[in-house]
């Protein structure tokens, strides 16, 4: 392999194990380039940073080979793509933000069925707020987006005494915990769930996938979890329902993100609200740091890279 640059949003010397071979530069999203676009083979996108910032390089990359997220999805990047070369490959970040979301998702539905925020409410106010609350212990809950997080919110509702677990996803296929249904059953199953947990990825068919029909379906009472993308749902047609108080709603995302002040979101009742907490955590780090190592070792070997979207130039890219 020919010496070429590999763009890093990680100072270099800060990753140990690193393949030796490319010139690694260290950009993770600031005013100046590292060096060239043009000489960038391997682009890792800078995490947590506005699409705007990710894509800005992309037109001037005419060598790059590879363009690898640290996020688990890709929609933020998917907009520079028509300015690269065919053949280049988008890969995820898939095995990075599993434990990190699962553990936020959980602590999602739990504070919202307990109550959590009205507690720290009462707190504030030096309050004593007793009662009944719902238990995770019986319910039901639909997960629509059953990828590699999907299936780890699984693993940790394992231990929660659930009556049943139903999986959604782009196509049906079986899997040890049990079949996953394809999106086109969506519409029988969300009325027998208490807990609607979105982990779909974004895109053309997922946009707005809950809608007023979606919201309309589900049961009384019912609680929706969105740990995916905020564009996944229509918030004028969530507020519609969380105003009526039919249903509850977590939100690690949100459309418009970020959220902006006074937004009724903000105050809806019943509704949660965190700031797209569900990856940045002390697991990020290490295992962003394992990816990096395994891909661009792939990379100096010339061997295909894993986690691969799509490609460009190819049919349906």
């Amino acid at each position: 392999m020919t010496a070429a640059d590999v763009w890093l949003p990680f100072p270099p010397d800060e990753i140990d194990g690193l393949p030796e071979g490319p010139r690694y530069r260290f950009w993770d999203g600031g005013e100046e380039f590292p060096a060239d676009p043009a000489g960038c083979a391997f682009y890792v996108v800078p995490y947590m940073k506005p699409p705007a910032v990710g894509v800005r390089p992309m037109p001037l990359m005419r060598s790059v080979r590879v363009v690898q997220t640290l996020s688990a999805g890709t929609d933020h990047v998917e907009p520079g793509l028509k300015h690269l070369p065919p053949g280049v490959r988008l890969c995820n970040a898939r095995g990075v933000h599993e434990a990190s979301t699962a553990e936020l998702t959980l602590a999602l539905i739990l504070a919202s069925l307990r109550g959590i925020p009205g507690f720290v409410r009462a707190q504030d106010k030096g309050e004593w707020r007793g009662g009944f609350r719902p238990a995770l212990a019986d319910k039901s809950v639909l997960i629509v987006g059953y990828g590699s997080i999907g299936a780890a919110i699984e693993d940790r509702l394992a231990a929660f005494e659930l009556t049943r677990v139903e999986r959604v996803a782009r196509s049906a296929r079986t899997t040890e915990r049990g079949p996953v249904h394809p999106l086109t059953e969506l519409s029988s199953l969300l009325p027998q769930a208490d807990v609607v947990v979105l982990s779909t990825p974004l895109n053309e068919t997922t946009r707005h996938l809950v809608d007023a029909g979606f919201l309309a379906r589900m049961k009384d009472g019912a609680l929706l979890v969105n740990v995916s993308r905020g564009g996944v749902v229509d918030t004028k047609a969530l507020l519609t329902e969380v105003e009526s108080g039919r249903i509850t709603a977590a939100l690690d995302v949100t459309d418009p993100e970020p959220l902006p002040t006074g937004h009724p979101l903000w105050r809806a009742p019943g509704v949660l609200v965190t700031p797209h907490v569900g990856g940045p955590t002390s697991a990020f780090l290490p295992r962003a740091e394992r990816l990096l190592r395994d891909q661009l070792r792939r990379y100096v070997n010339q061997e295909e890279p894993g986690n691969v979207v799509l490609v460009t130039g190819a049919e349906g890219a």
